[in-house]
């Protein structure tokens, strides 16, 4: 099995594999302000949770996504075959 990463900007190819996994748009409690939501993340099942991070509307988290210049890069599937949740938001 492949564990390969693939990079995008695509907001529906982002949108689409986060809901597939039961993600949601968040960012890191405590790093934004009224008019920034902060460090952006996905909130999957199993994660972090609601103690360090702040669910956001799919719509606050792709005009930071783009205002930042960001990339997605992020794993369809471990090497073990079972769907993957990583992710890492880089630069474009």
């Amino acid at each position: 099995m492949s564990s390969e990463s693939t990079t995008t900007t695509d907001h529906d190819e982002i949108r689409a594999w986060a809901e597939k996994l039961d993600g949601t748009p968040a960012c890191v409690r405590a790093t934004g302000n009224a008019d920034d939501p902060g460090i952006l993340r996905f909130d999957f099942p199993g994660g972090t949770g609601e103690d360090e991070l702040a669910h956001i509307s799919w719509e606050d988290w792709f005009d930071k996504f783009d205002a930042s210049n960001l990339a997605l890069l992020y794993q369809e599937q471990k090497s073990s075959g079972e769907p993957s949740t990583f992710f890492k938001l880089v630069s474009r």
